[in-house]
């Protein structure tokens, strides 16, 4: 498979550097760098943890269910992506382009998709559909996360396309899911 999609990456690759060097080049201004880089420190958890656990202060008891099934989520989406992430072996930006700067280092070596990006949309779809009173604190630090993984210089565009993609789906078969499991509750 690698193989398959080695020259596809090589392609996209060259088609992308320019915006993402671009990008990254934000990191430059002192201010949001820190903003960037903090985000996605939280970003690795600790937001999407403190988001779970606050998911029963709006709906009781009942929260606690979708605590766990959100918690479920995440952890399908971190094997998932990590999987993707072994299997198909793109090199980051600031790897396969020295003039990208990489202003925090990676947890990872591999780029595709983006775990961080993947997190962020599917918490956010969660939200949206259960608890839409917390969006106004989710979308701003999501849209955060989801740049903060380009203007580090740890993301290639398509990266954060993809993770926002397999996010997405993993929400809605969550929220499948729970539905099907716990009609009428929700």
């Amino acid at each position: 498979m690698r193989e398959k999609i080695y020259p596809l990456f090589k392609r996209l690759d060259m088609i992308e550097w320019r915006a993402c060097n671009r990008i990254a080049r934000l990191g430059a201004y002192r201010p949001l760098l820190w903003l960037f880089r903090v985000a996605s420190r939280l970003g690795d958890y600790p937001a999407w943890v403190v988001l779970c656990f606050s998911v029963p202060l709006f709906l009781g008891a009942r929260g606690w269910l979708l605590a766990v099934s959100w918690g479920l989520c995440a952890a399908f989406g971190g094997l998932l992506y990590r999987l993707l992430k072994n299997q198909l072996c793109r090199e980051r930006p600031y790897i396969s382009f020295d003039i990208i700067p990489c202003t925090m280092p990676p947890l990872d070596r591999y780029s595709f998709p983006s775990g961080h990006t993947l997190h962020a949309v599917m918490f956010t779809t969660l939200v949206a559909y259960y608890v839409p009173a917390l969006l106004v604190v989710v979308i701003p630090f999501s849209v955060t996360v989801i740049l903060s993984r380009v203007i580090l210089g740890l993301h290639y565009l398509t990266d954060v396309a993809a993770g926002a993609l397999i996010g997405f789906a993993i929400a809605r078969l969550g929220i499948l899911a729970i539905d099907s499991s716990f009609p009428g509750w929700f």
